[in-house]
């Protein structure tokens, strides 16, 4: 029997550890130049956002360390559980009085005067898990159509209406994408895959034209100078960060947007502040460092001792990286408003704890990959 904690000697993959820890580092200056006009104003303390980062950022890493020891066939055994106690969190945020009413979404269930959850991160790594545990039992039936889609899409569409009605609808679809990703690794049939996309399309559509604040969103993304001062004042002021940054930045703490011009500077739009502050070379070194974590990531999957760490690390690792790629393609103006943070960087508590955790699983499959 395999035990909780590894005994070999063999490290973790340097450059998923170093580029994390390198993006975390980038985070919390990040954290604290862009907040620190809106902390001062609000808190009296031009460093509140930044403290709390901090206690997170110090939070998670141990997280991380701790997973990264932990052998990743321990989840397998409790996938079912885990599972479940998401659903039972996500289940409790749409509960009045439970869950905590924040931008117009129910998505937080607040403990005390600091601990806010986000049952949705939790339940993002849960289904990553439960996938990866299912798809690793199925073997060759998960090119079958039943096993192989009907089982994994209604495990996935459980958690997802849940999100969806928080709302988040940005979470969902990410949430979606990482459930093909473990099929399509898994060996499930392409043709049923692509059997999907059709009826998938006309729900997402469906569910962006029934809410008239996400039309607005959509058609303010097609022309946000149709309503520069309204639906459209995100992307122009997010843009403009970004223009004004040119090749090297304005300089570290120089930010004009973030004097209340662009809202959620540090959290959803904290890499419009990056680019305005850092320039092109600041957003292309983070961009790189994706990258670095993404290609490190999947070729861990790839060397990952058995089935269940393949599907597992492949599914931790895609999940991150189209969380980064949704966000950055927010703020460039490459696809419409979303709720999604930027990994690492964007101040938050829970999300930042369970990715820096997720990365921990990642470290902990590549020391056991075939080298």
């Amino acid at each position: 029997m395999r035990k909780l904690v590894q005994t070999q000697h063999e490290g973790p993959d340097l450059l998923i550890f170093t580029a994390a820890l390198a993006l975390l580092t980038i985070g919390l200056v990040m954290v604290f130049s862009a907040s620190a006009p809106m902390a001062f104003h609000e808190y009296g303390d031009s460093l509140y956002f930044a403290k709390r980062q901090l206690f997170w950022a110090l939070l998670g890493t141990v997280a991380m360390v701790a997973t990264m020891n932990i052998d990743y066939h321990f989840y397998k055994r409790f996938a079912a559980s885990i599972y479940i106690l998401a659903v039972g969190l996500l289940g409790l945020v749409l509960i009045p009085g439970i869950g905590t009413v924040a931008g117009g979404a129910r998505r937080w269930i607040v403990i005390g005067s600091f601990v806010r959850i986000q049952p949705s991160e939790v339940a993002k790594v849960a289904l990553i898990i439960l996938l990866a545990a299912y798809v690793s039992w199925a073997g060759v039936r998960v090119r079958h159509f039943v096993l192989g889609i009907v089982v994994p899409m209604a495990l996935t569409a459980v958690p997802f209406a849940l999100i969806v009605a928080e709302p988040d609808l940005g979470t969902a679809v990410a949430l979606l994408a990482v459930c093909v990703v473990i099929l399509f690794m898994g060996g499930t049939n392409i043709a049923h895959l692509l059997l999907l996309a059709p009826p998938a399309a006309a729900g997402l559509w469906w569910l962006i034209v029934k809410e008239e604040y996400r039309l607005r969103r959509y058609l303010a993304f097609l022309d946000p100078w149709k309503d520069p001062l309204d639906t459209g004042w995100h992307i122009i002021q997010s843009l403009l960060a970004l223009g004004s940054g040119g090749l090297f930045g304005l300089g570290l703490g120089m930010s004009r947007q973030k004097y209340h011009y662009l809202p959620e500077t540090h959290t959803d739009f904290i890499f419009s502040i990056l680019g305005e502050e850092l320039g092109f070379m600041g957003c292309t070194a983070v961009i790189a460092l994706f990258f670095v974590f993404a290609w490190r990531g999947i070729r861990a999957a790839l060397r990952a001792p058995d089935r269940f760490g393949q599907l597992l690390c492949a599914g931790l690792t895609c999940m991150i990286v189209l969380q980064a790629l949704i966000n950055i393609g927010v703020v460039t103006s490459s696809i419409p408003i979303t709720g999604i943070s930027l990994p690492l960087l964007s101040a938050g508590g829970s999300s930042l704890t369970v990715t820096m955790a997720s990365i921990g699983i990642i470290l902990n499959v590549s020391r056991q990959s075939n080298l």
